[in-house]
């Protein structure tokens, strides 16, 4: 009886020491993968006879180098932000939701429409009552796999997968006819009504930086306290450790899938909104293209924590708005960002493994513990 109390203690200490040790390296294994990524990409800028140190600079100024171009890169970042918080929030329910694109497109249709054809009242309530429409069109196009995966147990990855496509086709139809702007030529709709338009911040700096980003780190904030400091959240995290251990705790399995997986479309929504009130006015075909794929790598990046994806998307926010200063600083391809974006989601990919190293480590340690009291006891 005492030796099996005494084995009982050593594994509580040893997860104890474990969940430490993943703690850290939750933070560090992120900015190793940054930093790997970086060091690859410099080898590859050597072998294009550039100079890396000047291309990486030129990155930078580009994107954070005077109030317009960080204000630009934030406006960048925003959607990102919304969308990576999404998919961290369902991810942690053990939902992979690649659906995100799509959730975007309708949230942008939804507030395209709330802005357009609403007018009269003050752009202190016109404002945030599209963004809820927003909220509420990438919420209604998460629900459909959200529902037939919780009722039906379908493949929730494939089929909000296959509703991006679903959701391009209709835009590009509504954006060729109904909601087509009158008298005009390009397919786009109406431009969105003054009062509709996202603040901007720091005008008298020469910054284009509007409110949506704000409202963005709110909501990445209001998640990260919901998942880490509610019931809700505690549920959300149970079911995707564990989800045996949900039935059996007496958890809705299904109605949490499903109210998951509808926040996080609502928040792809909400970032499909911001970018036509804040940014393009007018909705177009594809107005934010693959942004919910980049999500998908920004939530990757910051470990499925909504706090950190607020500087993952920030990062990459600051590639897309920089890569143009990049290549004309050192004469490379513009889409030449894209490589090192992928380079940072490929290391960020394998990264998993890492994680896993501070458990096998200690597990090891502990047997060759137990293998030295054996042979004492002989």
């Amino acid at each position: 009886m005492e030796h099996g109390q005494k084995e009982l203690n050593a594994y509580e200490k040893l997860d104890k020491d474990v969940r430490k040790f993943e703690r850290i390296f939750s933070f560090t294994v992120p900015v190793l993968a940054i930093i790997v990524s970086l060091a690859f990409v410099s080898i590859i800028i050597v072998w294009q006879k550039a100079n890396p140190f000047e291309a990486f600079g030129a990155l930078f100024s580009g994107a954070f180098g005077n109030p317009y171009s960080l204000g630009s890169s934030l406006n960048v970042a925003a959607p990102l932000i919304f969308s990576g918080v999404g998919i961290a929030l369902a991810a942690r329910g053990g939902i992979i939701n690649l659906g995100a694109e799509g959730q975007i497109i309708f949230g942008g249709i939804f507030a395209t429409l709330a802005a357009t054809q609403i007018s009269g009242i003050p752009a202190v309530v016109h404002v945030p009552l599209c963004l809820l429409v927003g909220f509420l069109g990438g919420a209604l196009w998460a629900f459909v796999p959200a529902f037939f995966n919780a009722r039906f147990g379908t493949n929730v990855m494939i089929t909000t997968m296959l509703m991006n496509d679903i959701a391009m086709g209709i835009c590009a139809t509504l954006v060729k006819g109904p909601m087509m702007e009158k008298g005009g030529f390009a397919y786009q709709s109406e431009k969105v009504a003054e009062s509709a338009k996202l603040p901007l911040l720091f005008t008298s700096l020469g910054s284009r930086l509007h409110l949506g980003f704000v409202v963005a780190v709110i909501c990445a904030v209001i998640a990260y306290f919901v998942l880490f400091k509610s019931p809700v959240g505690h549920d959300i995290r149970v079911l995707g450790e564990n989800p045996v251990v949900a039935r059996h705790s007496g958890m809705s399995v299904l109605s949490t899938k499903i109210l998951v997986l509808v926040i996080a479309g609502g928040l792809a929504g909400m970032g499909g909104a911001c970018e036509i009130l804040g940014a393009q006015y007018r909705l177009r075909s594809n107005f934010l293209m693959n942004y919910g794929y980049e999500a998908l790598a920004v939530a990757m990046l910051a470990n499925k924590n909504p706090l950190a994806v607020i500087l993952s998307g920030i990062l990459f926010g600051g590639l897309k708005t920089g890569r143009s200063s990049m290549s004309r600083a050192v004469d490379l391809p513009a889409s030449f960002s894209m490589v090192l974006s992928g380079v940072i989601i490929f290391f960020v990919a394998i990264s998993p493994i890492l994680m896993e190293l501070p458990r096998k480590l200690a597990m090891r340690d502990m047997q060759k513990k137990k293998e030295k009291e054996g042979k004492k006891n002989e």
